[in-house]
């Protein structure tokens, strides 16, 4: 995956992300709507770590496509 893709999935996922969060400050999302948003948060988090691992091995020399996308218990366990 190249960084032009990565950058286009994070697009349509804040998109989706966004309209399930105004649609929560309307009205109590459904159970599937909430996971949905979780599932989406995650996957941001990864699509993120994955775009900085690329870049960062850009950066030093390396082949950027060696990166790879970690798991949901490593991008979720990053201290902000």
């Amino acid at each position: 995956m190249d960084d032009a893709t990565i950058l286009d999935r994070i697009t349509k996922l804040s998109d989706e992300e966004m309209e399930l969060e105004e649609h929560h400050a309307r009205a109590q999302l459904t159970d599937d709507r909430l996971a949905r948003l979780k599932s989406i948060e995650t996957e941001l988090d990864q699509c993120w770590d994955l775009l900085r691992q690329r870049r960062a091995r850009r950066t030093a020399g390396l082949d950027p496509n060696e990166a790879a996308v970690r798991s949901e218990d490593v991008v979720e366990r990053y201290l902000q």
